[in-house]
């Protein structure tokens, strides 16, 4: 029999931490800041992802998993009694994907985009990366002053152009948090990344 990895202790005030977290870090792009949590979810979900699922998912949200972690059954069963949302086989149809292997995700255009009159049903992608720092790529946008510089590794190395077309759809395209096991970023949709990035 396989033991169900715990919820958050208190779930009221863990999902309102985690909240606020995610609306600041969308807020800021760009800004790294600590999440934590010891939430323990089955490998290789991290606590900091399953946080922001426990926060933001419940029976109405849908969740496409990459193949890392669609692979292990016990992350989807985990996910699934933990919040209630379904999981999804295709993509596009996720109100929220969890990448586990970012140098290998699918296109950002692969992800739902949402619509000019219902742009909110795009896919807000959370990918589980190995480092952040605030060096090389440089952003402008809402919630900037001037500019930041940010960098997350490892991506596909055709990130940059990538996210710029995502910025050429808005108010469609998708949002991006970034997490590792104790930090998290965003850049979302809105975000513009410098030509020569």
């Amino acid at each position: 029999m396989t033991t169900m990895g715990a919820g958050f202790d208190d779930p009221v005030r863990g999902a309102q931490a985690v909240f606020r977290a995610i609306l600041d870090a969308m807020a800021r792009p760009g800004r790294i800041a600590s999440l934590a949590t010891d939430l323990a979810p089955p490998h290789p979900l991290l606590g900091t992802s399953a946080a922001l699922l426990l926060a933001l998912a419940d029976f109405e949200t849908t969740v496409w998993l990459d193949e890392p972690l669609a692979g292990v059954p016990s992350v989807g069963d985990y996910l699934r009694f933990h919040t209630g949302a379904r999981i999804v086989p295709a993509c596009r149809e996720a109100d929220f994907a969890v990448i586990a292997a970012p140098a290998r995700m699918p296109p950002l255009t692969a992800f739902g985009q949402g619509t000019p009159e219902y742009p909110d049903r795009s896919t807000t992608v959370i990918i589980q990366i190995d480092a952040l720092a605030n060096q090389d790529w440089q952003f402008s946008g809402p919630g900037i002053l001037d500019h930041v510089s940010f960098r997350a590794s490892p991506l596909p190395a055709d990130f940059p152009d990538q996210f710029a077309a995502n910025r050429s759809r808005f108010p469609c395209g998708v949002d991006l948090v970034f997490v590792t096991t104790a930090l998290i970023a965003a850049l979302p949709r809105s975000t513009r990344i410098a030509e020569n990035a």
